[in-house]
């Protein structure tokens, strides 16, 4: 039996996929090649792994193990190649990095910026997830380096600050709250809301308030971006609260006001790194660490 990491590499990413094309799309081979690669996989193995339909795929019994191998392999041939990287005496290699969509949308662009040109040789694989979705992540050795918005880690991370962002809130500038000079949330809570998604730690935050307050959030729609969010508040669906970075990054034009949350834990809140406590990190890890925490000019 011989069975070559690329098409377990594949393989993994069809299932993340839930399809042969998005998964093509995203390691750039063409569809029929990368189907040609999971036949040859199933006939190494000698079993289905998937169930192909035009809905897309789903695994087999035989699939789920072969998955949840083909993910343990891939993680020690990365850890593998990043170590011998590490003892070159080069900073090289890759980081799996894992944020929040304020630390992406307000401030990494910037600072990966400033990471890829002292240290080209490394590669940064980021994705974006919630921040307890982050947390976890870490803790599960799937990343080298998450931002959250959490503060309070757990036990086996280490945490530095990142960033100052606290919340305001954007509005129709033909909103009845639109020439305040800053807002509380017992006044926000009176009006419609464009929420984001369910889980993260914005949506945990204001449900928390309201519960605390006995003010129920009136919300209107739900949308899993910051420029969604935007784009409804913008349609006059209601108004939203936002960080900092989002309401700079898509709320800038003259279609929107912002306004301050005048609340002690709105201005209080802030984006932290966090990476899994050990004796020693690759080169490469430490110092995307230290480029991110390192203070602005």
């Amino acid at each position: 039996m011989r069975i070559d990491p690329y098409s377990l590499e594949l393989f993994i990413s069809v299932v993340e996929e839930g399809s042969i094309a998005r998964a093509a799309s995203r390691a750039h081979i063409a569809p029929s090649a990368l189907s040609r690669r999971i036949a040859d996989l199933e006939s190494a193995i000698g079993a289905a792994l998937l169930i192909r339909s035009p809905a897309g795929v789903q695994m087999t019994e035989a699939g789920q193990h072969a998955y949840a191998g083909a993910r343990s392999i891939h993680s020690q041939l990365e850890g593998m190649a990043r170590e011998i990287q590490s003892l070159s005496g080069q900073v090289a290699g890759v980081v799996r990095l894992h944020a929040n969509a304020s630390a992406i949308v307000g401030f990494l662009p910037e600072r990966l910026t400033r990471f890829k040109a002292r240290y080209p040789l490394v590669d940064i694989a980021l994705t974006e997830q919630i921040s307890d979705e982050v947390i976890r992540a870490c803790l599960d050795d799937r990343a080298d380096v998450g931002i959250s918005a959490r503060s309070n880690a757990p036990a086996g991370l280490d945490t530095w600050h990142f960033a100052a962002d606290p919340l305001m809130v954007v509005l129709p500038p033909d909103h009845a709250l639109a020439q305040a000079d800053a807002l509380s949330f017992a006044d926000v809570v009176r009006f419609p809301l464009v929420a984001l998604q369910a889980g993260g730690s914005l949506d945990q935050t204001l449900k928390e308030h309201a519960d605390a307050a006995r003010a129920p959030l009136n919300v209107s729609v739900t949308v899993n971006s910051f420029d969604a969010q935007c784009r409804m508040v913008e349609a006059g669906l209601g108004i939203g609260i936002v960080p900092t970075s989002a309401a700079s990054a898509f709320a800038g034009s003259r279609n929107f006001v912002r306004v301050p949350l005048h609340e002690t834990w709105a201005g209080a809140r802030s984006l932290c790194v966090h990476a899994p406590r050990t004796s020693s990190r690759l080169k490469a890890v430490q110092a995307l660490i230290d480029v991110l925490i390192e203070q602005e000019g």
